[in-house]
């Protein structure tokens, strides 16, 4: 029986990073490299520089003024943050080049990217530096479902059929033996993503057992939201969510609800940036 490292394995042929992605990377660690270094590796690539402007002048973002140069882009936003697009840029590649009856795509993607989307709002509220960071989290915190749909649909489609009694990570592990979460940071992995993207999205499920991390209890939350927002008629956050667990994080229920009416509002404006408008 395959584990969560087996089908990351085998989806990694079909959704991997572009050379352009480890280029970066390696010279984010080069303290020699300048502006101009990383805007040539990504300029190369025409349709990726349009797309990453696109996120540039986003709501995820949200800067004063047009970003127009990809320069510009990394004078403002900085290194770290144009790699964080380039992620974003790759899994929305991913899923609109992914052709398969086993998910649905369109509640798939508003998912992923509600859940980005309250992650970096609860981050914003908290005070957690680098929010970017739990933006990239939450967008492909649920990444393994795409990969199992891919490699055994059948099973996938049975794993959908979750209620309010039967959540959707009892049932991936009831019939997996692990949840796409773990499939998620075992390509993460792969991809040699930095560990903070991929601890919390290796185990915000068990968020109520650790105490001392904030970007898991973040993405707990936030990925509670966006199962509300997708099945408001099958889940309430009262059924879901742990609530000595944002008052831990110093959060109100009006911070939470301020969370899903961000969410809520940015998440069809990003789909269209982000050219994942195909459904």
């Amino acid at each position: 029986m395959m584990n969560a490292h087996d089908y990351a394995i085998q989806a990694n042929g079909s959704f991997a990073l572009p050379d352009a992605c480890f280029k970066v990377k390696e010279l984010i660690a080069q303290e020699s490299s300048t502006i101009e270094d990383f805007a040539n590796v990504i300029s190369i690539d025409p349709s990726m520089t349009s797309r990453l402007l696109q996120i540039a002048n986003s709501a995820i973002y949200n800067f004063p003024g047009e970003i127009s140069t990809i320069s510009r882009a990394i004078t403002i936003i900085g290194t770290a943050a144009i790699y964080n697009m380039m992620l974003i840029d790759v899994a929305a590649s991913a899923f609109k080049h992914f052709s398969n009856q086993a998910v649905d795509l369109k509640r798939f993607w508003r998912m992923s990217v509600f859940t980005g989307l309250a992650a970096k709002n609860l981050a914003i509220q908290t005070g957690i530096p680098d929010i970017e960071r739990l933006f990239v989290a939450g967008l492909l915190e649920n990444f393994g479902e795409l990969l199992v749909a891919k490699i055994n649909p059948d099973l996938a489609k049975k794993i959908d059929h979750y209620s309010g009694k039967r959540l959707p990570w009892q049932v991936q592990d009831h019939l997996l033996g692990f949840t796409y979460t773990d499939v998620s940071a075992e390509l993460l992995k792969i991809w040699q993503i930095p560990e903070r993207v991929i601890l919390p999205i290796r185990h915000f499920n068990e968020a109520q057992n650790i105490q001392i991390n904030k970007d898991v209890h973040t993405l707990y939350l936030a990925s509670r939201l966006a199962l509300i927002d997708s099945f408001p008629d099958r889940f309430t956050f009262d059924s879901l969510a742990d609530g000595a667990l944002f008052k831990r994080l110093s959060l109100t229920n009006d911070d939470l609800e301020q969370a899903r009416e961000f969410a809520s509002s940015e998440a069809q404006n990003i789909l269209t940036i982000m050219n994942a408008n195909m459904f």
